[in-house]
């Protein structure tokens, strides 16, 4: 007998339109329908289950979770309900309760690659890598064309520092997937990480050209060309990166890198206060009441300048106390402890105090590298008058004496930075720069923390002379520099020592000029005038380049002994 049109449906059929709804992608049709079936029977598991994968479908999570966490709580032992539960909280960002939900769907169902899959993009989110990496290969092996999981297997290795390993899972998701984009962007990263920057850049170029629109493909692309000294090319990319996505702190950021490097400094300064925006820097940002200066009259007024990143930028920076100062300011400046000595004779600075120390009274503030922006600085206004720190007469006179009579020239030596840099291009071992030390020279090591591979060499030359335990901070550095008659070290806060006393200084370079501060190919520094830059010739070598710097240190002049 043919069923009246408007008769009500039984649960049965009410729960087949629900499910028809929802498969042909009529998510609102699918909640109406369940909403009727609860209101008759409250406690039904397959309304509700529907009523969340509805939710989901719609792009309501919130919605999703609820009602997905009410079908469990009918139907604790249901591994799909668990899953989509832990769908829509990774989409709210409720990761901890995402990872939740797939380990009960797992401990229902432990054969379900998906559920592996989106545990370990959880674990991912909760900074697990470790426990994220498990969980991909799990997939992988439940599911060994799964695309996905050795994409994410490749994330979770590059945050383990395995590049190479990275390298492999990608190749291995791009074989799987050949125009998966996201892929070949990474892939792209690790090739940069191992620096391989013309396939990184081949790399990035597939991925734009199945996903022209991916902006950190382009910010990859920027990365590579930057590698390979196409400046131009790499900001070109860099603000394409931007255009797509104009939040991307860190395709501005080095973005700034290329302008300045490239001497654009009207628009470097700019994109340079992105820096604050980056997840690794935004710790360093000091919030206070009183307002940032970028430039303003000043005069009558109280600023605090504070230092913000490395101990060589505050040397370098620090000069622009003298510059507020004349405009009529009074200079407060904040700094690291270790150079608090040395910063004392700093002109126009009325206080320092060491960073972490209670801070006086102030009207406004302004980071160091703030004030290159704050004094529109360019090429042609640098203030690279020099001195414009001096050493400590008294500690001048201690190392005289320590090092007694000088009987032939004093040549200082400093061949590595900060110990706690990954990927350190800058640095080199002792015993790389040994071919620099030949008779006629009294050698002086300037390194205060010498790695151990570098003290057993030190410990076995008798012609390098290791004061190192006689370097208590840096007044005492720039007092020995103040005595020798050149320094000759890589790129660290040694080389703004003796450029900041207007001490003759050689400064080798690695190939790759990710330091803007140095500009491209010149041989000066628009910073220090008696500076001289030694560049390497190609990526990682040292012994080309020392060679280069032993040959001019033998045609070198120095003041007669």
């Amino acid at each position: 007998m043919a069923k009246h049109p408007g008769a009500a449906l039984t649960l049965p059929q009410a729960l087949q339109q629900a499910v028809a709804a929802l498969q042909r992608g009529d998510a609102a049709e699918a909640d109406r329908t369940c909403r009727r079936i609860l209101a008759a029977k409250p406690d039904s598991f397959e309304a509700l289950y529907i009523l969340g994968l509805a939710a989901g479908q719609g792009g309501r999570p919130a919605d999703a979770a609820d009602w997905l966490g009410r079908a469990v709580a009918v139907q604790p032992a249901h591994a799909d309900a668990h899953y989509n539960r832990g769908v829509a909280l990774g989409e709210l960002g409720r990761h901890a309760d995402a990872l939740a939900a797939y380990e009960r769907a797992l401990a229902l169902d432990p054969a379900r690659a998906d559920a592996h899959y989106n545990r370990g993009v959880s674990l991912d989110a909760l900074e697990r890598p470790t426990e994220a990496l498990a969980a991909y290969d799990r997939a992988a092996a439940l599911q060994p064309d799964h695309a996905p999981a050795h994409h994410n297997r490749g994330i979770a290795l590059a945050r383990l520092g395995r590049m190479a390993d990275a390298l492999a899972a990608y190749d291995r998701a791009t074989a799987l997937r050949p125009k998966y984009a996201n892929a070949h962007s990474h892939r792209a990263i690790a090739l940069h990480e191992l620096d391989r920057p013309a396939e990184a850049l081949a790399s990035a170029e597939r991925a734009l050209a199945l996903a022209p629109g991916h902006a950190d493909a382009w910010y990859n692309r920027g990365n590579a060309l930057r590698e390979l000294h196409r400046h131009a090319e790499a900001a070109e990319s860099y603000e394409r990166a931007i255009e797509l996505e104009p939040g991307h702190a860190s395709a501005h950021w080095n973005l700034a890198d290329c302008r300045l490097i490239l001497g654009d400094f009207a628009r470097g300064w700019e994109q340079y206060e992105w820096r604050w925006k980056l997840a690794a820097r935004a710790h360093a940002r000091r919030e206070f009441a009183q307002p940032l200066w970028r430039g303003e009259p000043i005069a009558g007024r109280t600023i605090l300048l504070h230092a913000e990143l490395g101990l060589g930028d505050t040397l370098q920076f620090c000069r622009y106390a003298t510059e507020v100062a004349r405009l009529g300011a009074r200079v407060l400046l904040e700094a690291q402890a270790p150079l608090i000595p040395f910063l004392a004779g700093l002109e126009g600075v009325e206080r320092l105090v060491a960073r972490g120390d209670a801070l006086p009274p102030f009207d406004l503030h302004c980071p160091l590298m703030t004030l290159p922006l704050a004094f529109r600085t360019d090429l042609g206004n640098i203030p690279a008058h020099v001195p414009y720190l001096r050493a400590d007469p008294a500690r001048v006179q201690a190392w005289r004496e320590r090092l007694g009579a000088r009987v032939r020239p004093r040549v200082g030596l400093a061949w590595s930075g900060s110990q706690g840099l990954r990927n350190d291009k800058r640095s080199m071992a002792l015993e790389q720069m040994l071919p620099l030390v030949r008779d006629g020279i009294e050698w002086v090591g300037l390194q205060k923390e010498v790695r151990a591979s570098d003290a057993t060499v030190l410990a076995a030359r008798a012609d390098i002379r290791d004061v190192a335990a006689d370097l208590g901070d840096f007044a005492d550095t720039a007092a020995l520099v103040e005595l020798l008659d050149l320094v000759v070290t890589v790129d660290t806060s040694v080389a703004h020592v003796a450029g900041a006393l207007a001490r003759p200084v050689w400064i080798l370079l690695p190939f790759s000029p990710h330091d803007w501060r140095w500009l491209l190919e010149r041989e000066d520094s628009v910073w220090y005038p008696t500076a001289r830059l030694f560049r390497q010739a190609a990526p990682g070598d040292w012994a080309g380049l020392v060679s280069r710097v032993a040959a001019e240190l033998a045609r070198h002049r120095f003041a007669d002994v």
